[in-house]
């Protein structure tokens, strides 16, 4: 009799635990605020930290990813957001923090057709700089539309076209990103209130309506050329980034 009771005990302890190891942390809603107010009720799942030095200083790193729905065949996996953070941020105000959607082509490949790479680089410096902060590294490229449709889009662009119209002609909206996973992020790093590092009014409101405390805007301006004069006076006129 004893020795089914020690079972019963141990099968109920299987139940609760689940398969051997580390959880990993997984954000499903969080705050009620926040998650009624998410446009992209996904799972994200933080997946590793790290210590990434880089010749603007060191910052620490932390890797989130999107989880669809369950389907027969597993799980599948999303965008991979990362998070550079600078300093003590955990139950921190007004942290400076800057949400960097990925261009590949801007930030890896030296594009001069954008803005994108020169104002990772003076963001990154600015966090530095300032000692504490955080840089969140958004797997949303080509403001949300993908890689492959962003050089659709370039392609458009040389024959005249401008980032904006570019996009609406293939059929998107003139931005698609969404700031869900940022407020997320956000969230699980304990933030309590920020200064966003944007020229761009709309991403301030966006980030707002999914629940984050935006206190004030800290402007992040790059040089223009002759190769972004287009696509700077686009974000300017049509979209109301503040550029000057």
């Amino acid at each position: 009799m004893k020795k089914n009771k020690r079972r019963s005990r141990a099968g109920r302890e299987s139940k609760k635990t689940g398969r051997a190891g580390p959880a990993k942390k997984t954000w499903r809603a969080g705050p009620a605020k926040m998650a009624a107010k998410s446009s992209n009720p996904h799972r994200l799942v933080r997946v590793a930290q790290t210590v990434l030095p880089t010749k603007y200083g060191q910052f620490r790193l932390w890797a989130y990813q999107e989880k669809g729905k369950c389907g027969a065949g597993g799980e599948p996996e999303g965008p991979t957001h990362l998070a550079l953070i600078v300093g003590d941020v955990r139950n921190a105000k007004r942290v400076p923090v800057r949400l960097h959607s990925e261009c590949v082509t801007g930030d890896a490949l030296g594009s001069l057709r954008c803005d994108c790479g020169p104002q990772l680089e003076k963001a990154m410096r600015m966090l530095q700089a300032h000692g504490v902060g955080i840089l969140i590294h958004m797997d949303q490229e080509g403001r949300g539309i993908g890689l492959a449709n962003k050089m659709k889009a370039y392609a458009l662009q040389d024959r005249g076209l401008d980032t904006v119209e570019a996009n609406l002609r293939l059929g998107f909206v003139e931005d698609k990103r969404d700031y869900s996973s940022a407020a997320r992020i956000l969230n699980d790093l304990g933030v309590k209130s920020v200064l966003l590092i944007t020229n761009n009014p709309r991403k301030i409101d966006g980030v707002r309506k999914c629940g984050v405390d935006v206190e004030g805007r800290l402007p992040l301006l790059a040089m223009p050329t002759p190769n972004n004069a287009t696509y700077l006076k686009a974000k300017k006129e049509k979209m109301g980034h503040l550029l000057e």
